[in-house]
């Protein structure tokens, strides 16, 4: 078994890496539907050793077939097995035909769907595997309600039956797994929207596969990067000795309209924490003589319009635009002043749904860096689609918007998104429920900023930001997820940026 790796895939380039796999073993399929069989039985035994029935429900396709190999291998331990099939084996063709003639060689019975689930120790979902791509239905649907209700934990082969491995949207049902063992190549929906309920603790495995294979697909905008706390360290440079605070940027946080400053005071005291030099809130007249009252180290401006946002005096200048920001009048002349700089500029929040009223009005790409931080229904409102299609696909909708706005984007939620518009995505997979917590999304706003100021490329900011909000979230839930607030991730960014 393998940690979970870097490379991720869709499901279209991991059947590709089977071919090349395939290929590079003289062609023989079956021996590698063998070692996904083998390496299910040694997962399911390490985790559930007491479990010594076993009932493999197996479906048709490959899926199925590996669930015939586990039910062969195990039995020869002297596991006693069931098998359950929704698709008789004499309609199976191909690796999954013979996997299932090889069972049948070595005594195996299998029994056919009949509406309901044997008693077991332990069950193994092999019946949908990675090209599902339509509701299921009918008696798919209800064997999967039934490993749901059965009383023993479930294995899941490559990705549980009824979960879009490219999306990780339920189509319509999903197993819910206590394991789930992918082969070969990570899934990608396992660890985003809801993919990580449904796939429980992951395990992955190459059944060895050389590293040559996978190299062959680098480059393709099939295979992404799985972000995690290294990216810190690799992406933001360590400070040298000899440094002042000019050297980290100057952010300006515009928002905080009436009523909403604690989301612009989040944002600036984050960029603070973050590394930035200096920042500034510029901010509605009604408060800025006291917004920093409590965070002396933050600036602030009064602006009364877009006339008053200061200009920029170096490169090292960046505007965060949106938290608190409001969209009545004072909040739309702040947008087209800002969004018509070429200061590098992250949007967030009101600034995003005032920039979505402006999506048919304005030309875009705009001339500068930039990254869009949505979280779904913002989204949704850039795209003038529905919050559900964006849920259905969020890798989708990140890659539509960078291309139409020539951003990069964050699209927030489980199992962060980040795209650029050359193609290019990553996935965060930290974080925890704890993090949806009122100016979680202001704290974010502000780090994004804090790493285009020292210098990183809007790409690599965005990356560098999402992991260091998500490992502080990860920090402070140490001492439980409920009740968390932003200001409690603000005060772990330190800890997790001094790598």
């Amino acid at each position: 078994m393998s940690a979970i790796p870097e490379r991720l895939y869709t499901a279209a380039a991991v059947r590709r890496l089977d071919e090349l796999a395939i290929e590079a073993g003289g062609g023989d399929g079956y021996a590698l539907m063998c070692r996904a069989g083998q390496a299910v039985v040694n997962v399911a035994r390490q985790h559930f050793p007491d479990a010594r029935r076993w009932l493999v429900v197996c479906g048709a396709g490959n899926n199925g077939g590996d669930g015939y190999v586990i039910a062969r291998l195990a039995s020869a331990l002297g596991i006693d097995v069931a098998v359950v099939a929704l698709r008789q084996p004499e309609q199976l063709s191909g690796d999954a035909g013979r996997a299932a003639a090889d069972w049948r060689a070595c005594g195996g019975e299998t029994v056919p769907w009949s509406g309901e689930l044997p008693a077991a120790d332990l069950v193994i979902d092999a019946l949908l595997g990675t090209g599902l791509a339509r509701v299921v239905e009918g008696q798919w649907a209800t064997a999967i309600k039934a490993i749901n209700n059965h009383r023993a934990a479930t294995v899941s082969v490559d990705v549980p039956s009824g979960l879009g491995a490219d999306t990780g949207h339920i189509h319509g049902v999903s197993v819910s797994a206590d394991v789930t063992v992918t082969l070969v190549g990570m899934k990608r929906g396992l660890l985003t929207a809801d993919g990580p309920d449904c796939a429980g603790k992951v395990v992955f495995d190459t059944l060895k596969v050389p590293d040559t294979i996978y190299d062959a697909l680098d480059g393709d905008r099939a295979v992404g990067r799985r972000m995690d706390r290294a990216d810190i360290g690799r992406l933001l440079p360590r400070r040298r000795l000899n440094s002042h605070k000019g050297l980290f940027g100057h952010v300006v946080v515009v928002g905080g309209n009436r009523g909403m400053s604690g989301a612009a005071r989040l944002a600036g005291e984050a960029a603070l924490r973050a590394g930035a030099g200096r920042v500034t809130v510029a901010t509605h007249p009604v408060h800025a003589h006291w917004l920093n009252l409590a965070r002396p180290e933050l600036m602030t401006l009064a602006v009364e319009g877009g006339d008053d946002v200061p200009p920029q005096p170096s490169d090292s200048d960046v505007i965060a635009l949106g938290p608190g920001l409001g969209k009545d009048g004072w909040a739309r002349s702040l947008v087209p002043e800002c969004l018509g700089r070429t200061t590098a500029l992250v949007v967030d929040a009101d600034g995003l749904n005032l920039l979505a009223a402006l999506r048919d009005s304005m030309a875009w790409p705009r001339k500068g860096e930039w990254v869009i931080t949505p979280h779904p229904a913002e989204a949704a409102r850039l795209l003038g689609q529905s919050t559900a299609v964006v849920q259905a696909d969020r890798f989708a909708a990140a890659a539509t918007l960078a291309e139409q706005y020539g951003a990069v984007v964050v699209l927030k939620g489980c199992g962060t998104v980040v795209a650029a518009p050359d193609g290019r995505w990553s996935l965060c997979a930290l974080g925890n429920p704890g993090m949806a917590t009122a100016g979680a999304g202001d704290v974010l706003t502000g780090v994004v900023a804090a790493m285009l100021a020292q210098g990183l490329p809007a790409y690599d900011a965005a990356c560098a930001a999402v992991v260091a909000h998500a490992a502080a979230g990860d920090v402070a839930a140490r001492n439980g997820q409920v009740g968390r607030l932003a200001l409690d991730f603000c005060d772990a960014l330190p800890g997790v940026l001094d790598v």
